[in-house]
């Protein structure tokens, strides 16, 4: 247990709300060293609504928006989701494999979902996060260090970092300044 506001205890966050999801397995023998910052919305571009629960549990209604049509069979998860107004639910243990950075590499290093814990922040790539999603995430980071002291401030990146071409998110309205003074105490 750490001594941020938001300790780690067996894997999980205490004090996130937990909803399991079947997209996940048993990470290979890695330790746990990288932090994705990813986002999502859905529909695109819209927020609050049950879609991204829904996807990452398999219960997505492709009757439900013509974009959900898509996407509907992906096998996609994240370890959190911090919602707009710093609301974490947890998908993932810690120390299980999350499906979400897809074909990825990290300073030469495939496979980033065997060594990497994914946050999702429920944005898009422009519209600026909320005061509450930062305080959030950085709480959480300080947790994560404490927990997995091999994910270190320069071992943690965007989802558009390890795939890019693929991924642009968090995009530009992730005020990566802010975020990285926040976590170093600044």
């Amino acid at each position: 247990m750490s001594d941020f506001p938001c300790p780690i205890q067996d894997h999980l966050l205490v004090g996130a709300e937990y909803c399991a999801s079947p997209n996940c397995n048993e990470r290979p023998q890695a330790e746990i060293s990288l932090l994705v910052i990813h986002n999502i919305s859905l529909p695109p571009g819209q927020f609050g609504g049950a879609g991204i629960r829904q996807l990452f549990t398999n219960c997505l209604d492709p009757d439900e928006h013509p974009y959900y049509r898509e996407i509907h069979q992906l096998e996609v998860s994240a370890h959190l989701l911090i919602d707009r107004a710093g609301s974490i639910t947890q998908f993932v243990p810690f120390d299980k494999r999350a499906w979400h950075a897809g074909r990825s590499s990290f300073q030469g290093r495939e496979a980033c979902n065997d060594f990497s814990i994914g946050i999702e922040l429920e944005g898009d790539d422009d519209t600026p996060y909320s005061d509450s999603q930062y305080a959030v995430l950085v709480e959480v980071t300080r947790a994560l260090m404490a927990s997995y002291p091999a994910i270190k401030p320069e071992r943690i990146c965007g989802h558009s970092d390890i795939a890019p071409g693929r991924k642009t998110d968090p995009g530009s309205a992730f005020d990566w300044q802010r975020y990285r003074q926040a976590i170093a105490g600044n």
